[in-house]
């Protein structure tokens, strides 16, 4: 990285106001943020059939994987067969989630769904560390049904109970799930962001191409859980 790749150097009275004007950015999205979530709090809903996927301790119906709780949020893990590492991206996303008991206090829950089977997802769980709970729909159509495919990519869906039955009320994909996670709303508070090449940076900032500074599945298995 060159020395010259550096903000310039302003007195406090000026970095204030430049910061000041970035706050009033800041602040309109944060608005906007609250305005999107009320809007989906009216989102409409829609019947699920009745599911079974595999759990580590066998099949389970889709509505009592909820535990009790009246709302899931729903991760599919990206799954590819045969591969020993799976997808990075979700692994290292899924890796952050380590305290989640606070969800029960909102009557929620928040699991990880993916089309490998059941054994082999547990498997490669354990390797990478992951501490979440894990499901497999290989013998249910279920990851297919809500946009996450055996071959597809990841996706996030929330459902609500009443009873036995469960409705689907929300759902994203791609750059939508990053609201999920604090990962990237740290990086993006450094001075050099992501250093991806798509970013819209000041000429002489450090950047490589998009991915290539994430950590790959073995080094999170490294890091994480038994390598």
């Amino acid at each position: 990285m060159s020395t010259n790749a550096l903000p310039p150097v302003v007195d406090a009275a000026a970095w204030q106001r430049e910061l000041d004007a970035l706050r009033v950015r800041e602040k309109a999205a944060t608005r906007e943020l609250d305005a999107i979530a009320a809007q989906r709090r009216r989102l409409p809903m829609v019947e699920m059939p009745e599911y079974v996927l595999d759990s580590e301790s066998g099949p389970v119906r889709l509505a009592d994987i909820f535990e009790g709780n009246s709302q899931l949020i729903v991760y599919h893990h990206m799954w590819f067969p045969g591969e020993e590492w799976q997808c990075p991206g979700c692994t290292g996303f899924t890796s952050q989630f380590t305290r989640l008991e606070f969800l029960g206090n909102y009557d929620a829950r928040f699991v990880v769904v993916t089309q490998g089977p059941i054994d082999e997802a547990l498997a490669y769980r354990r390797r990478v560390g992951n501490r979440m709970t894990w499901y497999s729909t290989a013998n249910s159509p279920f990851g297919a049904d809500v946009g996450a495919p055996l071959g597809g990519g990841f996706a996030v869906n929330v459902f609500l109970r009443d009873g036995d039955t469960v409705y689907r009320t929300w759902h994203t994909n791609g750059r939508g799930t990053e609201q999920l996670t604090h990962t990237f709303a740290l990086i993006d508070l450094l001075p050099y962001g992501r250093q991806e090449e798509w970013q819209d940076s000041p000429a002489g900032w450090p950047q490589s191409p998009t991915y290539s500074r994430w950590g790959g599945s073995k080094d999170i298995a490294a890091q994480y859980g038994e390598g």
